[in-house]
């Protein structure tokens, strides 16, 4: 796994072991990336969210593009571990704030519209996306105007509207499925 673009391109990221463990594809973050560089021009400024952050590759990608900040929340020491040291490899450190906590609890510790782009990759199969949307939709961390990438198995099906968010982009690749949602007033 590896950074594909930015000040940290090309470095190389250190990943949890185990059988539970699916980091997502570099071809898949290639392509969400891609995606949201069309839709948000640039990444300076934002302040991202990294949920169910496994290894930090969504956040570090987006650290690397130029976000001002980024909070990345997992429940797992062993997570923990592991994106410190890929947030020393890439230098990003500084701009990174990493949180060991159920991601439920982690929600309720920010303010209102704190993040412009939010990032969920939870263990497929158990609902726990659109459980996580509606969440966000409750507390209200997602910015107006922000952007909200799940990451589910291809065979999760999603609501096109969960709270005031609503789908506007779903792309399947492989046994990843990205769902892409904004505000349904942005529609």
């Amino acid at each position: 796994m590896r950074v594909i673009a930015g000040t940290s391109r090309g470095r190389r990221l250190a990943n949890l072991k185990g059988r539970d463990v699916r980091p997502t594809p570099d071809r898949v973050r290639e392509a969400l990336f891609s995606i949201l560089q069309s839709r948000l021009d640039d990444f300076s400024e934002l302040r991202v969210l990294d949920l169910f952050s496994g290894s930090g590759a969504l956040a570090i990608e987006a650290l690397s593009r130029g976000a001002k900040t980024a909070c990345l929340v997992d429940n797992a020491p062993a997570s923990a571990k592991v994106i410190s040291e890929n947030l020393e490899r890439c230098q990003l450190t500084e701009k990174a704030h990493i949180a060991i906590k159920d991601v439920f609890w982690a929600l309720h510790d920010f303010p209102p519209e704190a993040f412009d782009l939010i990032f969920l990759d939870p263990p497929y199969g158990r609902k726990l996306a659109e459980m996580t949307v509606s969440e966000i939709c409750k507390r209200g961390v997602l910015n107006k105007y922000g952007t909200l990438c799940a990451e589910t198995g291809a065979d999760e099906i999603l609501p096109e509207k969960i709270g005031h968010l609503q789908i506007f982009d779903q792309r399947r690749y492989g046994s990843v499925m990205i769902h892409f949602f904004c505000d349904e007033g942005l529609i």
